[in-house]
Order: C-alpha cells, then structure tokens, then sequence
C-alpha cells in the first residue's frame, strides 16, 4: 500500500471516529488561540484551559501583553511551566503584532509563522481552526508520531512530514487531518502506552502489539 493511499485510508476511518474534530485548546478569537497554543508547548491543554479563564478576562488585548509588568503576567501563567521564557515570547509576539500587523492576526501563514514563538506548526493550527484558511498542516510530535509509526513518512523533521502530507491529504481536510490525528496520538496511539487492541489500523501497524 503506498503512503497516498494509506493517508486516505487514515482519513476515512478518522473521519469515522472523529467527524467534528477540533483542537481542546478554549478560546474566543484567533488571537486567543494563538496565546493559547504558545502555552500549550510542554503543557496539558487542560492546565491550559485552567489558566485562560482568567487569563483572557485580565489581558483582552496585544497592548494589554505588552503593557503588562513581565512579573504579573510570569505569575499569571506560572503553572504552564516554563513560565518565564513563555511571558517573554508572548510580550515578544505582542509587540510585533502591533508592529507589524496593528495588533490583527496576519491571514497568511508566512506572516503568521514569522511572529516571535510562533512556526507553521502553531501558524497552521491557528489559521486552520480559527478563521477556516488551510494553509498548512500542523505537525506536533503525535501527528509525527503516528505518521512514523504507520510508516506514512519516514521523515523526523516535522516540515519535511508537512510537505509529503500536503500532497496526500486534500486541502480543504489539512486542519481537520491535523485535529484527528493529534487526537488519535492522544487517546489511542500514545507514546508511553499504545492501545494497540484498540487501533483500527493494527493490521498493517508494524507496532502493534508492541510496546515503544
């Protein structure tokens, strides 16, 4: 079975078991996810999600980051961990944001992607579920995981898997198959515990049943 065909394969049984697949990240706008998303790297999105009930009500807006004293805002995040390297980025993008795109998220990914804490992983991701633009497909350590897994890509660089899924998976589908396949990584194909009993490709899983 070649990829393109097992990456259509993949997708219709993710349509199956996934049919409204979205991130768990909670936010109102796209500036509020991509605050979001930059707090999510080495974070759960449940602490996430606890920290931005509050957060969001405090800080509304970019100025709002970047006014902020970078104390406050370490001692506002602080249990998403890394908390001091993530209050600078987010002051960081702030201020470019304002800079450059008068505090509005940029529409391409390229612009997007050029902000201060943010790559195309993050730049898809935030274009894809916030305002529908497929440009890209966010490639986060489960999607890279399961592709490698189910020998899809042989690829570890996440843009290099990008690229090859970009011509398998059709565009309007591109933040739908990122969704899906972040959402099997996490409840089926798991790093420490694979449930292998329970994956719908373990027939042509070369893992399965294994422990990795």
């Amino acid at each position: 079975m070649t990829s393109h065909n097992q990456v259509k394969k993949v997708l219709s049984v993710l349509e199956d078991l996934y049919p409204s697949a979205g991130l768990e990240l909670h936010y109102s706008s796209g500036f509020q996810l991509l605050v979001a998303v930059i707090l999510s790297a080495q974070c759960t999105d449940q602490r996430v999600n606890a920290v931005t009930v509050s957060l969001f009500q405090k800080y509304k807006t970019p100025q709002d980051f970047v006014n902020a004293h970078l104390s406050d805002l370490e001692k506002d995040i602080k249990s998403t961990g890394f908390y001091r390297k993530k209050a600078q980025t987010l002051q960081a993008c702030c201020r470019k944001l304002l800079q450059d795109h008068g505090g509005k998220i940029p529409k391409t990914i390229e612009e997007l992607a050029g902000l201060p804490g943010v790559g195309r992983k993050t730049a898809a991701m935030v274009l894809g579920n916030a305002f529908g633009l497929h440009q890209g497909l966010a490639v986060d350590t489960h999607v890279k995981r399961v592709m490698n897994c189910l020998q899809i890509s042989q690829q570890n660089n996440p843009d290099k898997i990008e690229k090859e899924l970009m011509n398998w998976v059709p565009q309007g589908q591109w933040t739908f198959f990122s969704n899906a396949v972040i959402l099997f990584g996490r409840n089926i194909c798991q790093a420490q515990k694979p449930r292998c009993p329970e994956c719908p490709f373990r027939t042509w899983c070369p893992y399965r049943d294994k422990t990795r």
